[in-house]
């Protein structure tokens, strides 16, 4: 009457076993935690303040430019940003700036910004024209 033998036993055991023992494993995934993200450089020094000069729109951006010059213009030259006159105060210490902004919540984009230690920032262009790079390389 018993057809159950003990080797259908011990194999439902074994396999029982495996189950509970995989559903424990933690699993290596591609999946990035929100942790690692503050790690991430987001504020870089741009070097002291000393001047700057505007440039009128052309005829291609329509944008005013200012040409901000630092203590750093050996690093990172004259720098662009967008605006009509420069409100920094010979001296202030500068920083360069990034904010992830993601408009749609499934993808976004980084935004550079150059700022002091106040309220004063300009949102710098993606193309630094005076070394030929982009702002991201900065980063």
């Amino acid at each position: 009457m018993n057809t159950v033998n003990k080797a259908d036993i011990s194999l439902t055991a074994a396999l029982f076993a495996v189950l509970l023992f995989s559903s424990c494993i933690n699993t290596r995934s591609s999946y990035t935690s929100p942790d690692e993200d503050r790690l991430m450089i987001t504020r870089r020094y741009a070097g002291d303040y000393i001047e700057y000069r505007n440039t009128d729109p052309d005829d291609f951006t329509g944008y005013d430019l200012i040409w901000i010059r630092t203590s750093q213009d050996s690093t990172y030259g004259k720098i662009t940003a967008f605006g009509k006159t420069c409100d920094f105060v010979p001296g202030d210490r500068l920083f360069f700036r990034r904010e992830y902004f993601s408009p749609g919540g499934i993808s976004g984009y980084w935004i550079y910004i150059i700022e002091n230690d106040s309220t004063v920032s300009y949102k710098l262009t993606d193309y630094q024209h005076d070394r030929g790079v982009p702002v991201r390389s900065w980063f």
